[in-house]
């Protein structure tokens, strides 16, 4: 008998829906067909031309090498914008810089969990957040934001959900994938029973600076010392400067965690390339105009679609104060139309509505799909228009 190949660990893990639905987009726009995908959790727009500026002149220089945990003039860019935006004070022992944030929350995950340990995760999530803790040996225990409180949770919800095993808390704000903010008050509840239970904040801020209509982000580890220190903060420039492909995040907080972090790093990846830290460099020392100008874009963007997309039958959606995405909750529309659940009306709006979303299943939430914005206002336009006719044609049959 041959020995079993794959470890546990890796066979539990459920596979990304969001790869999965872009995989079938493309089998059939390859057939032919004219798919428009609303799949996307990258910008459309172009990294800004003065950070390619500025990697080309670090290779062209000769600054191809690079610690592990980051260069120290990011690190230093970093511990400056933090200062700036948030008026929080670390050091460069308090920073690891990672290839993309999804890397410094695998890292995190993986010193920070035993066997066992529960990390608290409110649904709608993130898709990667419960298999990082699985494959860390921790237990995800989900506690539901429900939609008539915004999609977030309660501090009541939260003291409730917490156990000896607990280990830690993600807070995602503004949201991947309901776009939904959490507010200075709020935040300030739900750290007092974090402090209450010693339980870690992990403080995912990656769509930071995609806030609108003038609301504000607040960084939980601004609003006290004691806060601060109990705070991961988990951030990159993929989202704000567009910059997905060149894999730049960072983990900002307890030094202990963070040196743990850096060694792992050591025996696993190294570092982050050098080149696009130089990026990120500028992204962040240069002009934020860039940010600014696709930030007004998407505003505008979800202005117009929002009420389009609340207009099709069935179709009931909060508006996002933040990100790039739509989570409507299309389960009245789905069994409307004649399916068993929003999976399958999902399936159907790709292969015969030839528009690709997500299913809400993957995000903890089956009752909705998540649709992106950051394409141009054309495409959404006419995406929003077949998923109407879509659903239309369906109620007349």
């Amino acid at each position: 008998m041959k020995k079993q190949m794959l470890a546990n660990r890796v066979q539990s893990l459920t596979p990304s829906s969001t790869l999965a639905i872009t995989a079938k987009a493309k089998e059939l726009k390859a057939q032919g067909k004219d798919v428009i995908g609303l799949g996307a959790g990258e910008p459309d727009y172009n990294t800004p031309q003065h950070i390619i500026d500025a990697a080309y002149d670090s290779m062209t220089a000769g600054h191809t090498k690079t610690p592990a945990a980051g260069l120290v003039t990011l690190k230093q860019a970093i511990i400056d914008k933090l200062k700036n935006d948030q008026g929080l004070d670390y050091g460069l022992k308090n920073i690891i810089v990672t290839s993309g944030a999804k890397h410094a929350l695998y890292t995190l995950f993986q010193v920070i969990l035993n066997d066992g340990d529960e990390v608290i995760i409110p649904t709608p999530y993130w898709v990667s957040y419960p298999e990082q803790v699985k494959l860390a040996g921790g237990t995800p225990v989900y506690v539901e934001g429900k939609e008539t409180n915004s999609y977030k949770i309660t501090p009541k919800q939260l003291a409730d959900s917490i156990s000896e095993k607990t280990k830690a808390v993600i807070i995602n704000s503004p949201s991947n994938p309901t776009g939904m903010l959490y507010s200075r008050d709020e935040l300030a509840e739900l750290g007092k029973v974090c402090l209450e239970h010693d339980v870690l904040i992990v403080s995912d801020e990656i769509y930071e600076k995609l806030v609108y209509f003038g609301e504000t982000h607040t960084s939980i580890a601004e609003l006290s010392h004691d806060l601060k220190e109990q705070t991961i903060i988990i951030n990159g420039v993929s989202k704000s400067h567009s910059m997905t492909g060149w894999r730049i995040g960072y983990a900002v907080g307890n030094k202990d965690i963070i040196s743990a972090m850096s060694d792992l790093a050591s025996h696993s990846t190294s570092n982050p390339t050098t080149t696009s830290q130089y990026g990120a460099i500028a992204a962040y020392s240069g002009t934020q105009e860039p940010v600014e100008v696709m930030r007004n874009a998407f505003e505008e963007r979800l202005d117009i679609i929002l009420p389009k997309l609340q207009n099709i039958p069935g179709f009931s959606c909060l508006k996002p104060q933040g990100a790039f995405y739509l989570f409507p909750n299309v389960k009245e529309a789905a069994i409307r139309t004649g399916y068993t659940n929003v999976d399958e009306f999902a399936t159907a709006l790709l292969e015969d509505g030839n528009v690709a979303v997500i299913a809400g299943s993957g995000f903890g939430a089956p009752d909705n799909i998540r649709l992106s914005y950051a394409t141009s206002l054309d495409v959404l336009e006419e995406a929003v228009s077949r998923i109407h006719q879509f659903v239309e044609t369906k109620l007349a049959k």
